[in-house]
């Protein structure tokens, strides 16, 4: 815990600018993360815990999936990082005595032999460079330790993403575009299986899943467009731009995936990784 507090302290400028400006919103995440929650609560079913683990949850967002861990290991302990002030604050209301959380950007993870498991769900799309991001949580697990992630993978939100292209190359907003970075990373299962291959794990085992799902209604769907698929894009485009940007995005992803019955269609496409040090 430290080690973990240090690193804290050595976040940077930059990347706490970065959350800032991206515009988490912990309680607005809250409402929209239905479908990650579900998620998550499938990898926790599958960790079998004996009650006496320490726990680092990557990107713990809102905090609602590290308290379901620390409610798993009465005797051991949890640790949740995030790089967004807003998500750390809503996270904080579920700590207790083995739970606590760290405003910490994972790509300055530096912790040796400290974790049982390495814990991430719905958040390593974010970080570009996994070669770093493995071999840095390959040093903080304990000798037989052992990672459990989720992220999105190729054929990932086809539709959002489609959509989003579309009207960033558009007339009104191609020249707020063109030095844009794209925010995410979305492997092929076997490109990362084979990126993961590079990293001396004594087991590995790397899988792509279909989690397709419709949203309810279409207000479901802004919700998650809002928080958090829209957030890369809009301090890209002028402030007297971003309502119109957002609405030309929302209208555009309405007529695409809505159904006679009114659910919103999107693809979810992921990749499962379990290795153990």
């Amino acid at each position: 815990m430290k080690a973990l507090k240090k690193a804290a302290r050595r976040l940077s400028n930059r990347h706490k600018s970065s959350a800032v400006k991206l515009g988490f919103d912990g309680e607005k995440y809250k409402a929209a993360s239905t479908h990650q929650k579900e998620w998550g609560a499938k990898l926790i079913a599958e960790l079998k815990l004996s009650g006496t683990e320490h726990v680092l949850d990557l990107g713990c967002g809102d905090g609602a999936l590290t308290s379901q861990l620390a409610s798993l290991v009465p005797k051991g302990r949890v640790v949740g990082i995030d790089f967004s002030q807003s998500m750390i604050e809503v996270a904080r209301q579920h700590a207790q005595s083995n739970l606590s959380f760290v405003l910490l950007d994972i790509r300055q993870l530096a912790i040796d032999n400290e974790f049982d498991v390495v814990f991430s769900n719905a958040t390593l799309h974010w970080i570009k460079d996994h070669e770093n991001l493995l071999r840095r949580v390959f040093c903080a697990l304990k000798p037989n330790g052992f990672l459990r992630f989720n992220f999105a993978g190729d054929g990932n939100c086809k539709t959002f993403i489609q959509v989003v292209q579309e009207v960033m190359a558009s007339s009104h907003y191609a020249d707020c575009f063109r030095e844009f970075d794209w925010p995410y990373y979305m492997p092929k299962m076997e490109d990362y299986r084979a990126l993961a291959g590079q990293i001396d794990f004594s087991e590995l085992r790397v899988w792509a899943e279909n989690a397709d799902r419709f949203f309810p209604d279409t207000d479901a769907m802004i919700r998650w467009l809002d928080q958090p698929s829209l957030l890369p894009f809009l301090p890209c485009v002028a402030a007297t731009q971003r309502d119109a940007f957002r609405a030309d995005v929302v209208g555009r992803m309405i007529r695409e995936t809505r159904s006679e019955d009114g659910r919103c269609f999107e693809s979810f496409r992921r990749i499962n990784i379990f290795a153990r040090r």
